[in-house]
């Protein structure tokens, strides 16, 4: 039965709805809707201007509609007179297949047509920093080495602890918080589930830890890189596919090695294929390329990979296998849009399938101290353009994504880097005005 969400305010003390969508950019859009006004919006959807977004519209296109996904509502624990909605965007009475959340839908229908369902989960990695964003939040979190650090963890109790009993509250399931590899750094983890549920959550995970932090005076951020002598931000998702009916993991084979199945290898073997394209989509932003490429940080480790590669439980590989019947993709990081980063996820994997991919030999190398004894290996992108170049020109990224977002994507993306490429740093300044 439809949910009717007029009746779920009057039930749930709803006085307010964020109709939200994301745009190609990742950032997270929304309208304020009245309670006595949703049973309309519902309907007919809440109306935008596509071209205030970075979805690559005209001013005169019509109005784009937001249509609530009703299944995906959450009241906001800091303040349940609120309900947020994930929706998805219409025009001219057509769904807008390029935008983020509709083509992952297509992507996982794409997968069920096939028979397979695609289960996840993220690992969202965040600072919390100044108001002003330049340094962390805590000056006696200075070690060299302060991953699990209990003291730091514990000085930002209350809002790490806020952020896991919301997610309590919301039954996702959360079952553990840490302090991570850096200085000032959290990480927080809950279930996995269908791809689509796991990328709503993430949508909303980043928009609740930011609002948490700042209702605490601090700021949160999911920038990929904000310091440079500290370890970045990492997006890794763990991966596996599933039966139609959700009950069985086709990955998992206690019989093949580390036990994934040969379904899982095919699918490794499209992900191995297509990363480097998928950069572009899994690392957007021009700050991302200063994490996967980055020197060693102050702990001694990046923890992130710089060359194509997959090994068993090895954190210096692109892909690690953890455990039986799953296993963890490294590159993603915390700029990656949610709904985008699944639907590569799928594209890669559904490749690898169909075209039964090969991974190759796994590695068991310490690829920071030996990746020069790794033969024939490819190296990740060096920046944003280099990864834009090769995700426009990838045949199985533009059969998958479709044509006409891979053009939009591209060009708003590039528009990105040609802005970032006409700035001035200090860098520059300090080592060229006297040459």
């Amino acid at each position: 039965m439809a949910v009717n969400l007029a009746e779920t305010a009057k039930h749930k003390e709803i006085r307010y709805f964020l109709i939200s969508f994301v745009d190609l950019f990742g950032v997270l859009r929304a309208k304020l809707v009245p309670a006595e006004a949703i049973a309309d919006m519902q309907e007919e959807g809440a109306g935008f201007a596509a071209f205030a977004a970075w979805l690559d519209s005209s001013p005169a296109e019509p109005d784009m509609l937001v249509k609530p996904d009703p299944g995906s509502l959450i009241q906001l624990p800091w303040k349940p007179e609120i309900g947020w909605l994930a929706g998805d965007c219409w025009m001219e009475g057509e769904p807008m297949r390029d935008t983020p959340r509709l083509l992952l839908k297509g992507r996982l229908a794409a997968a069920r047509q096939k028979g397979y369902r695609v289960k996840t989960g993220v690992e969202a990695e965040y600072f919390i920093v100044t108001p002003d964003g330049e340094a962390i939040s805590d000056p006696l979190d200075i070690q060299a080495k302060p991953c699990y650090d209990q003291s730091a963890l514990m000085r930002r109790y209350d809002v790490v602890s806020e952020i896991c009993d919301a997610m309590l509250s919301l039954g996702w399931g959360p079952y553990q918080n840490d302090h991570e590899d850096a200085n000032g750094q959290f990480e927080m983890n809950w279930s996995y589930d269908d791809a689509l549920v796991t990328a709503d959550r993430h949508v909303f995970f980043k928009f609740m830890v930011k609002s948490i932090a700042e209702k605490h005076g601090l700021r949160a951020t999911f920038m990929p890189k904000p310091f440079p002598n500290l370890t970045g931000n990492g997006c890794h998702a763990h991966i596996s596919f599933w039966d139609d009916a959700g009950t069985t993991n086709l990955f998992d084979d206690a019989d093949e090695g580390f036990g994934l199945s040969p379904l899982a290898y095919n699918f490794l073997g499209g992900i191995i294929h297509n990363a480097p394209a998928l950069c572009a989509i899994w690392n957007p932003t021009v700050n991302s390329y200063k994490r996967i490429n980055a020197p060693v940080t102050l702990s001694g480790a990046t923890w992130s990979p710089n060359m194509v590669a997959y090994g068993g439980n090895n954190r210096t590989t692109m892909v690690r296998i953890p455990d039986a019947g799953r296993f963890e993709l490294r590159l993603m990081d915390g700029s990656a849009n949610p709904y985008l980063l699944q639907a590569g996820i799928v594209v890669a994997g559904l490749d690898g399938i169909e075209n039964a991919r090969d991974p190759g030999k796994r590695t068991d190398l310490d690829l920071y101290a030996e990746g020069h004894k790794l033969r024939g290996a490819r190296r990740l992108p060096l920046n944003l353009l280099d990864a834009l170049r090769l995700f426009e020109r990838d045949k199985v990224v533009r059969a998958g994504f479709g044509e006409s977002f891979v053009k939009s994507y591209v060009k708003l993306k590039t528009g990105e880097w040609n802005e970032y490429a006409g700035a001035i740093s200090d860098w520059e300044r300090r080592n060229t005005l006297d040459c």
